[in-house]
């Protein structure tokens, strides 16, 4: 844990950093506060996720009871179905960018499916280990597996929410073009937020089934 200190203090500094440059160089649009507000985000959760892996490697390299989890086939699929989303959910951004409503509002249902569709794989897998006799207390590797896909959902469901927010507001017409640039800027807000999480699964599966 002790390695974790001094990377959570580093990232706090880069954090302060972000938020004085936006509010230095930035005007106070709405754009840049969605902006602002995700990059805080952001960076709130790498600090956690930098603690909690500096704790797992410590963890891995000093136990004597470590025993490796088989990773379960179905994250494999689930890795996909995020990938896929972030496609998906970028072409949603660029069709509103373009003004093409009906594609926009396709896409980003379909980025909701996908979102969906991975959560439901991670409780599949969930259930499957457990089928197994694989419990978070079981050993310190299904530990820090339960823990990390657990953290992670948690902050992908709060994606999700504010996707599924899209999608009710992009049936709303957007009548002038602040409206539209509003518009716009939470639709690029949430996707950053979004692919993000998609590269933090895919750290966090490497970490888990690959770095001992």
């Amino acid at each position: 844990m002790d390695l974790a200190i001094p990377a959570a203090a580093d990232f706090e500094v880069t954090l302060i950093m972000v938020v004085e440059i936006n509010k230095q160089y930035l005007p106070a649009s709405a754009g840049n506060r969605y902006r602002l507000g995700t990059w805080v985000a952001m960076a709130s959760i790498l600090m956690l996720f930098t603690a909690l892996s500096s704790a797992y490697i410590v963890r891995a390299a000093s136990s004597s009871d470590w025993q490796p989890l088989a990773m379960p086939r179905i994250l494999l699929l689930s890795s996909v179905l995020l990938l896929i989303s972030s496609g998906t959910l970028e072409s949603a951004r660029r069709k509103l960018r373009n003004g093409a409503s009906n594609a926009y509002k396709s896409w980003l249902l379909l980025t909701v499916v996908l979102g969906v569709g991975f959560l439901v794989s991670q409780l599949i897998a969930w259930r499957q280990l457990a089928k197994q006799g694989v419990y978070i207390a079981s050993n310190p590797h299904s530990s820090f597996f339960y823990l990390f896909t657990a953290t992670h959902g948690v902050h992908l469901l709060g994606g999700l929410t504010a996707l599924s927010y899209l999608s009710l507001r992009s049936r709303a017409p957007l009548e002038d073009k602040s409206a539209m640039a509003k518009a716009q800027a939470k639709a690029d807000a949430v996707t950053l937020y979004w692919h993000f999480m998609d590269f933090l699964w895919l750290y966090l599966f490497v970490l888990l089934f690959y770095v001992r």
